[in-house]
C-alpha cells in the first residue's frame, strides 16, 4: 500500500479494507464470524508479512554473520536490514543501540542479568509500578534476591493511574533503576513515561521502559522520551512470534557485560579467556532468530506504510465507543477508568466468572482474554481474582463493538 501525506491531510483509518490483508480475520467459527478482540495478547499477520517469511524460507534462508556464500550474504542483508527497519522505527540514534531478543520478557531480563551484574549493589532500589506485568516485576524480584537489593513499588489510585507524586516520593539516592511500563496491559492505562523519564535522570537514575502495549498504539521515538531502555515484542506489532527488540543507548550498552556466551557475540577465544564482540552482537549470542527479524522488519514498513498516528487516532474512536457500550450495560463493571488509555478494556460481569464470560463469547465467535493478565499484584491492589479484557487495534470495527455488547448481553441472559 502507499499513504502519502502529512499526517492531518492523510484520510482516516479504513479497517474495512485493511481486514482484507490478514487471512484469518475472514475465518468462521461454527456459524460465527471471528471477532477478535485479544490483540494484547497477540496481533495477527497481514498477508504481506506472510509473504516476506515465506520469500526469506524459500530463497534466502542460510545463517548469519558466518559465511561468504550468497545465501550467507542475503541472509545478513535481510537480518540486519530488519535492525535499521527497527532503528528508524524507533528514532535510536544507531542501529548498534538495537538488541534482537525473543520478546519483551527476554530483553528486561537481559538488562536484570547485566545491569544488575554490573551496577546494583546490596542496599540499593528498583523502582517500578503497580501496573507492571509480571515480565516487568519478577526479574528484579530475583535479582533483588541476588544482590540484596530491594524492589520498591509506586502505588496506583482506584482508576488505574499511576500516583506521580507518590513515585517521586519513592525516588531516592537509592535507586539504581526505574523500570516501568509504557501502556498497562491488563487496564490500559498510559503513563506519562517522559515526565517520569525526566524525574529519574534528575536524579541521575536511570530508566528501562516496557514498551510491548505501547509501539502499535502511538508513535514512539526513544530520543524523545530520553529511556535508557526501551523493550517491546514482535507478536503484538503485527510479526511473527519469537523476536523482539532491546533498545539501550550505547553509553549503558558498552558498560553492560555480556549476558550469555556463545558463537557470534565473541572476538577471540582461548581457553583461558574471551574477548567480545562490539555492539549489538556482545548481546547476541548463538544463531538469532533471524526470520522473524526479517518479519518484524516487514511488519514495520507494513505499519509504517498506514500511519502510526492514524491507527491510535481509529483505536481511541473504538475504546470509546466500546466504553460507552459497556458502560450501558446493567450489571457490567469497567474495571481501570484512567483519563489517558490504550485501547484496552478490562471489566468484570456481575455474577459470572470471566473465565466463564470468555467462553460464551467465544461460543459467540468472540475472542477475548479472561484471567489475571499476568499481572496477579495488580489484580489484588483492585480487589478482583480476574478481569475479562478486550484489546482492539486497526483492523477492528465499530460493528465489532457492537458484537461485543451483544455477545455480553447473551452472557447475562444465559446466567439470569
Amino acid at each position: 500500500m502507499s499513504l502519502t501525506g502529512s499526517p492531518e491531510l492523510r484520510p482516516a483509518l479504513d479497517p474495512a479494507a485493511l481486514r482484507n490483508d490478514f487471512p484469518i480475520l475472514s475465518r468462521r467459527l461454527g456459524d460465527k464470524p471471528l471477532v477478535y478482540l485479544d490483540n494484547a495478547a497477540s496481533t495477527q499477520l497481514p498477508q504481506p508479512v506472510l509473504d516476506r517469511l515465506i520469500h526469506y524460507h524459500t530463497h534466502e534462508h542460510a545463517n548469519v554473520h558466518r559465511g561468504v556464500h550468497t545465501l550467507s550474504q542475503e541472509a545478513t542483508q535481510a537480518y540486519e536490514g530488519a535492525r535499521e527497519r527497527v532503528r528508524n522505527f524507533l528514532n535510536a540514534a544507531e542501529a548498534a543501540e538495537i538488541i534482537f531478543t525473543r520478546g519483551t520478557t527476554e530483553a528486561i531480563n537481559l538488562v536484570a542479568n547485566s545491569f544488575g551484574a554490573a551496577f546494583v549493589r546490596e542496599g540499593d532500589e528498583i523502582l517500578v509500578s503497580a501496573l507492571e506485568h509480571h515480565a516487568n516485576l519478577v526479574p528484579w524480584q530475583m535479582l533483588c534476591q541476588r544482590t540484596g537489593a530491594r524492589l520498591v513499588v509506586a502505588p496506583i489510585n482506584d482508576a488505574g493511574e499511576l500516583i506521580e507524586a507518590e513515585f517521586l516520593a519513592r525516588l531516592g539516592p537509592r535507586t539504581r533503576l526505574v523500570a516501568i511500563t509504557h501502556v498497562s496491559n491488563a487496564l490500559g492505562t498510559i503513563l506519562p513515561v517522559k515526565a517520569l523519564v525526566a524525574a529519574a535522570h534528575a536524579q541521575g537514575v536511570p530508566v528501562l521502559v516496557d514498551g510491548a502495549q505501547a509501539v502499535l498504539h502511538q508513535p514512539v521515538d526513544v530520543r524523545d522520551l530520553d529511556a535508557d531502555f526501551y523493550a517491546f515484542s514482535g507478536h503484538k506489532l503485527c510479526a511473527p512470534t519469537g523476536i523482539g527488540v532491546l533498545y539501550g543507548k550505547r553509553s549503558w550498552l558498552d558498560r553492560m557485560p555480556p549476558w550469555q556466551g556463545g558463537g557470534d557475540m565473541i572476538r577471540v577465544v582461548t581457553y583461558e579467556e574471551a574477548t567480545y564482540n562490539d555492539l549489538p552482537y556482545k548481546f547476541e549470542a548463538g544463531t538469532p532468530p533471524i526470520a522473524a527479524a526479517v518479519g518484524l522488519g516487514a511488519a514495520i514498513d507494513y505499519l509504517q506504510a498506514i500511519g502510526i498516528d492514524r491507527i491510535a487516532a481509529h483505536e481511541q474512536r473504538l475504546l470509546t465507543r466500546a466504553t460507552a457500550l459497556l458502560a450501558d450495560l446493567p450489571g457490567v463493571r469497567l474495571i481501570g477508568t484512567a483519563a489517558h488509555k490504550a485501547a484496552v478494556i478490562s471489566f468484570e460481569v456481575a455474577g459470572v466468572h470471566p473465565h466463564d464470560v470468555g467462553s460464551i463469547l467465544d461460543s459467540e465467535g468472540i475472542a477475548i482474554r479472561a484471567g489475571h493478565h499476568c499481572a496477579q499484584p495488580l489484580m489484588a491492589r483492585l480487589g478482583v481474582p480476574a478481569t475479562a479484557r478486550a484489546s482492539f487495534t486497526f483492523y477492528n470495527t465499530l460493528e465489532e463493538c457492537e458484537a461485543l455488547a451483544r455477545g455480553l448481553r447473551t452472557v447475562q441472559e444465559i446466567f439470569g
